[in-house]
């Protein structure tokens, strides 16, 4: 028996949980036949914390330590489940018992996070018990290096850091490169807002990373290696070095690897959450002890990287699919995916979506088939609008576009990209202006400021959204937009400043007319923008109750208990405190057009 306890399982009460359960287990004798232990997260973040009895699967959910004796009595003495903890289906209303039967599983494909949710993060003989460190037996006793470099390419399998540049040929760049020695690094330095597919790895399963690793190095000859790790991510980092340390302790890592000639170690360098850091050759700068600054390539880290030496880096996904392929081989993984991509992508499904989590889905699936089959839709009975892939440098896509095959060339050909897997549903009440311009203000504060185009321009973009959503816009802003997105585009120094403009040049692209709407009409179909809304108060609703009134910062409620109320227009702010407050829903937003309604009636 085992629940999740990672990034999204580390909540209040789950050690409280484990405890209960360990103590329920012994309460009822059942310590010599029933084992309590905890894994990393199983990715349905919606329904946590969740307990799963293996080995047959039975999945329960939003489990609290007052479950713990229902769950040992009923489930283990009576051999009933505990009906109430099952995963309900939202459109049949129907309890379902087992782990791969929930829709949110069912409908995906785990290759990358095979263990995560299965086995115990910080002990080596769980991992070892699923198959870990065969595959670099394997590569050791049965491959030359050179051959486990075309294995890797023949699999196709691309970086999953965002660029989707080919492993395989990145590897032979590094080996061919003159000088030693040579040094790979692991880039988990993941800063995008809504991200943790990283961190939920190296929480949940931090052995299948060391190991691709190890696999890297011995292909390229190298003898060093780095993690980039964000501080901010402590759990990781924790559970990373006890990998570590009993990889070493067992011969994985270390001198004489598995008794042979090869040498390899791992140091972790923790980052200071510089999100321009995620940029290769910035990462290397600052683990040199340098400002994290990008630098013009060429020259490439896989000939000029780290110390100067040649240098490969990839991400925690890529190093974590390495295992599989020499284990199941590369015909095997090339057969999953499409022509361009091979394999699965993972994504941290997140926004206004049914069921938030993180997912792992072949290339090729639709975006529908992510957002509703395994997401669970759109909830509340609002709308789907779009959704926002790639991160901050990514693009948004509308509903027009649910039916596109999610693969690297048909996200860059629709304006996007997949990034490192960020995916942000949106809904009829989000406004897409408000969302680019989110997005350009994350961007320009993370930027180095190293390069003009990228310091001015993406700060130029950021000043026009701005006014349009303060409703000072006007219908040149957009030509003008474009214009500075393409010359950011093409003149930015490194992949932060060149992808920076795709949030406001596909919501321009998708959803000119809610920009028309903010320039013309000055008015926000989403209700969002603070400049261009209203509050009211519903006479049809208001019990008089106060507590709009209490709770008004700027004293703009006027009415006496019992009473109804009313907004003074002349001293609300639009902040939105009083309709977040109201328990009758009484207050209600109002664009340009229904003020001009309210106001002729």
């Amino acid at each position: 028996m085992c629940e999740g306890l990672g990034c999204g399982g580390s909540k209040p009460g789950m050690n409280e949980l484990r405890e209960s359960l360990i103590q329920a287990v012994d309460l009822h004798n059942l310590s010599d036949d029933v084992k309590v232990d905890f894994t990393g997260c199983h990715g349905f973040c919606q329904k946590g914390p969740i307990v799963v009895i293996e080995p047959e699967g039975t999945f329960y959910t939003h489990v609290k330590p007052k479950d713990a004796n229902a769950i040992i009595k009923q489930h283990f003495i009576k051999s009933e489940p505990v009906k109430r903890l099952l995963y309900k289906d939202a459109e049949t209303g129907k309890y379902i018992q087992n782990y791969d039967e929930v829709p949110f599983y069912k409908n995906q494909q785990r290759i990358i996070l095979r263990n995560c949710g299965h086995i115990n993060p910080e002990k080596i003989e769980d991992y070892i018990s699923e198959g870990g460190y065969k595959a670099l037996q394997k590569s050791l006793c049965d491959y030359e290096p050179l051959e486990v470099i075309e294995e890797i390419k023949k699999s196709g399998l691309r970086g999953r850091g965002g660029a989707g540049f080919s492993t395989g040929m990145k590897w032979s760049f590094c080996r061919q490169s003159p000088g030693e020695p040579k040094y790979i690094i692991c880039n988990a330095d993941e800063g995008d807002p809504g991200a943790f597919m990283d961190r939920s790895i190296l929480e949940a399963d931090p052995h299948s990373v060391i190991e691709g690793m190890i696999i890297a190095a011995y292909a390229m000859g190298a003898t060093k290696g780095y993690i980039y790790v964000r501080a901010e991510y402590p759990v990781a980092v924790r559970r990373f070095r006890i990998a570590t340390e009993d990889a070493r302790i067992n011969r994985f890592l270390g001198e004489n690897i598995l008794d042979t000639n090869f040498s390899f170690d791992i140091e972790i360098y923790e980052g200071a959450g510089a999100f321009v850091c995620g940029e290769e050759t910035a990462l290397i700068a600052s683990i040199m002890g340098k400002r994290g600054n990008p630098v013009p390539r060429p020259p490439y880290p896989t000939t000029t990287g780290v110390w100067g030496k040649p240098t490969s880096i990839n991400n925690v996904k890529t190093f974590a699919t390495v295992p599989v392929i020499i284990n199941r081989g590369a015909e095997w993984y090339s057969s999953i995916g499409t022509e361009d991509s091979k394999g699965t992508a993972i994504f941290a499904l997140t926004g206004k979506i049914t069921n938030s989590g993180l997912i792992e889905v072949q290339f090729g699936t639709t975006l529908r088939e992510i957002i509703f089959d395994i997401g669970g839709g759109v909830p509340n009975g609002y709308e789907f609008k779009g959704v926002q892939t790639g991160g901050p440098s990514g693009g948004c896509l509308p509903a027009s576009l649910l039916d596109l095959p999610v693969d690297y060339k048909n996200m860059a050909q629709s304006g996007s990209i997949l990034g490192s897997g960020g995916m942000i549903v949106l809904d009829n009440n989000d406004c897409m202006v408000k969302l680019a311009n989110y997005f350009l203000n994350f961007i320009q504060e993370e930027s180095c400021g190293k390069c003009v185009p990228c310091r001015v321009g993406v700060k130029a973009m950021y000043d026009i959204l701005q006014r349009i959503i303060d409703g000072q816009g006007e219908m040149e802003d957009l030509d003008l937009l474009e214009e500075l997105a393409d010359t950011v585009k093409l003149a930015s120094l490194c992949g932060l400043g060149q992808t920076a403009p795709n949030p406001v040049l596909t919501t321009i692209k998708y959803f000119r007319d809610e920009y028309i709407s903010h320039i013309v009409d000055k008015s926000c179909p989403a209700k969002e923008c603070q400049a261009l809304i209203k509050f009211a108060i519903d006479e049809g609703l208001c019990t008089g109750c106060t507590i709009c009134f209490q709770s008004c910062p700027t004293h703009a409620i006027i009415g006496r208990k019992g009473e109804r109320h009313t907004i003074d227009p002349l001293r609300c702010t639009q902040c939105g405190i009083c309709e977040a407050s109201c328990p009758s829903k009484a207050i209600i937003k109002l664009d340009r057009c229904e003020m001009e309604k309210v106001v002729l009636v």
